[in-house]
């Protein structure tokens, strides 16, 4: 027996956000708005197919430890856990190494801000229902805050579009996992769910990823960029993230894609000496407005 593939859930804890929800979203978002970095820095000197079966086989290293994560799926469950390692896991860890060949980290950063929209988008196909009015609301808010603060920088990168093609067919996948994920974690918990789903995909990206060893040199800066994105972006936070999405729901879970610009953006600043656009510091908090409407009382 098989389960269908394309089924979504609601969240088990409708009220608003509460202080594990605001942690966990917290620190997803800032180890994500650092991860674009890691994989610019990893592509110094490590190949881009490399670079992503790396941090799968680092992801799968800092979960296997612990037994929760190596509990057993059941039969019926593993076309979804295929159909997340590939396009939710990855196909992004590809695609993002492949398109920061082109795309500056911080532009990949800003776009993958169409996350909570794709999400929305997802799940209406799926469920044949809108979302909330406030969740409506609250996505087109949270985009309209982030295209004001990233338009001074995509209008001055020199983006190729196919870098620009590759992250959002990236980001596409990210939305369409969000909608697997919380009935697969809450049969199975997160660990579970995310432990097979970044085994599977590391096998699937092994041929590729040692291909590209012979061009590839490690130096130590790449090499420990592509640890921390390993056990940091792919590994805990990856957990962090399917542990809210299952709390509050897809639509609610994805606040973080508004975040990691405004991440991105007080890097920058702080480490980097990078001067802030007014229409930036207006886009910050427009960004925040939406994500604040989205972690409202979910209205069933």
């Amino acid at each position: 027996m098989t389960r269908r593939v394309l089924v979504t859930a609601a969240g088990t804890r409708p009220e608003a956000y509460g202080p594990l929800d605001w942690s966990l979203l917290a620190a997803t978002s800032l180890i994500w708005g650092a991860s674009f970095l890691f994989i610019a820095e990893g592509l110094e000197s490590i190949e881009p197919g490399t670079i992503a079966w790396g941090r799968l086989v680092l992801g799968v290293a800092a979960l296997a430890p612990l037994r929760a994560a190596r509990r057993r799926i059941d039969k019926a469950d593993w076309p979804p856990i295929i159909a997340v390692a590939v396009m939710g896991v990855g196909m992004p860890a590809l695609f993002f190494a492949l398109a920061e060949q082109w795309v500056p980290s911080a532009v990949a950063g800003m776009l993958v801000s169409a996350t909570p929209l794709m999400t929305v988008l997802v799940g209406v196909a799926l469920t044949h229902t809108l979302p909330s009015r406030v969740q409506r609301v609250g996505v087109l808010v949270g985009l309209v805050g982030v295209i004001l603060l990233s338009a001074p920088d995509i209008r001055g990168a020199g983006s190729s579009a196919l870098g620009i093609g590759l992250v959002i067919v990236a980001v596409f996948g990210y939305g369409f996992s969000n909608q697997l994920y919380p009935p697969l974690t809450h049969r199975h918990g997160a660990l579970a769910t995310m432990f097979w789903a970044q085994l599977v995909a590391a096998v699937l990206l092994a041929p590729l990823g040692i291909a590209g060893l012979p061009d590839s040199s490690f130096s130590w800066v790449p090499v420990l960029s592509v640890v921390a994105l390993g056990v940091l972006g792919t590994g805990w936070a990856r957990v962090m993230h399917l542990t809210l999405v299952g709390r509050v729901g897809a639509n609610r879970g994805t606040i973080a894609g508004y975040l990691i610009p405004v991440v991105a953006l007080v890097l920058g600043v702080v480490l980097r000496d990078e001067v802030v656009a007014p229409v930036q510091v207006a886009g910050v908090l427009v960004a925040l407005s939406g994500g604040w409407l989205l972690s409202r009382k979910e209205s069933r």
